[in-house]
């Protein structure tokens, strides 16, 4: 379909009738990456459920081109993730839903006054300030792109304010409990191939501070074991070399000797961490095999790989690290979110000075 057909059709045509109820909206789980990955048979069947709905031809039509355009435009020109992408068209088929309720016909006539309510409604479900913030994200990014196509005239979501987010600080683990990660079962693995590889996981997540996304994605041409650094592909498909220690070097090098031959398969491909049918491992074993280590842990509210690369950078600057060396190493765009870890470090050094000084 040309541009023009899209134009006639958005512009033109009706948004679909979606039926979206209030719990459904608070059931998408979304990580740092986009949304949860889950098998490729449910991704496809959900990107469908997206792009596509239920009612009359007009209305499939209309809606269904609109955001197959809006998706080529973030895969294409944005160069965003899957699983971006896959959060992006959520957002903006549950946003065109309650338009269309409010009797919303076209792009054409969306008001802020949509938008807030949507947000409204939202708001009620008790979702997450995070959430709604980058629920609010995503329908600028519609409208941005609705602008740029000259589908209307200008961007009514521009005054749109979202929830700040929460200003809560991550959970990190104390240097004492990541020394305890790394004891029990894992430390004596033996040539169990499981406890090899979660061991690998669990150094490289904690040396080098990547994103469960990039792990997964790591393959064996990817690590140089003489300089010991890794080559991980980021957000934008920005790729950068980490390097990581002796312990995290030790435990790549088990894992590749001894436990990865015994689930390779022809579906392993370059993959360096697989599962156990021997292809590739995914986002969700490694969330469960984290969460597994972490709750063994004492006292600690740190969940999930995340918390694994928080701690990381707040070790790096606790031992005195640069905060563009930082910035480097997990990949940020913006020095400013590194500077979050600068405050639970500080934070961490005010508890220690209050415990130990004597005129605290």
């Amino acid at each position: 379909m040309n541009r023009g057909h899209v134009v006639d059709a958005v512009a033109n045509g009706p948004t679909p009738n979606y039926a979206v109820e209030a719990d459904a909206v608070a059931a998408g789980t979304v990580t740092d990456s986009g949304v949860e990955a889950g098998t490729v048979a449910n991704d496809a069947a959900e990107h469908q459920a997206v792009v596509e709905s239920p009612g009359d031809a007009a209305h499939q039509f209309a809606f269904s081109a609109a955001l197959r355009a809006f998706e080529d435009y973030l895969a294409l020109e944005r160069n965003r993730s899957v699983h971006t992408i896959r959060a992006y068209l959520k957002d903006a088929r549950l946003f065109l839903s309650h338009a269309q309720q409010a009797g919303v016909t076209s792009l054409g006539q969306l008001e802020l006054r949509h938008f807030r309510s949507w947000l409204g409604v939202l708001d009620d479900t008790g979702l997450a300030r995070s959430t709604l913030a980058r629920r609010a994200a995503s329908v600028r990014t519609l409208m941005d792109w609705a602008v740029r196509e000259e589908l209307v005239p200008a961007n009514p979501a521009l005054r749109l304010r979202a929830p700040k987010r929460s200003s809560a600080l991550p959970a990190v683990l104390s240097h004492s409990q990541a020394q305890s990660l790394f004891e029990g079962p894992v430390s004596d693995a033996g040539t169990d191939a499981g406890l090899l590889q979660r061991r690998a996981i669990l150094e490289v997540l904690y040396a080098t501070g990547v994103r469960v996304g990039e792990l997964v994605g790591i393959d064996i041409d990817d690590v140089d074991t003489g300089r010991r650094t890794l080559v991980v592909t980021g957000k934008g498909d920005k790729q950068r070399t980490v390097p990581y220690g002796e312990p995290a070097g030790n435990a790549i090098e088990a894992w590749l000797r001894h436990g990865r031959p015994q689930w390779i398969s022809p579906a392993s491909g370059p993959a360096l961490f697989l599962g156990r049918r021997g292809g590739r491992i995914d986002q969700r074993s490694v969330r469960s095999q984290v969460k597994e280590a972490l709750d063994a842990l004492d006292d600690t509210a740190a969940r999930g790989p995340h918390a694994l690369r928080h701690t990381a950078a707040t070790h790096l600057l606790d031992g005195g690290a640069d905060l563009r060396a930082v910035q480097e190493l997990l990949g940020h765009s913006s020095l400013a979110t590194t500077q979050l870890y600068t405050h639970v470090s500080v934070d961490r050094l005010r508890r220690s000075y209050e415990q130990a000084h004597p005129r605290a």
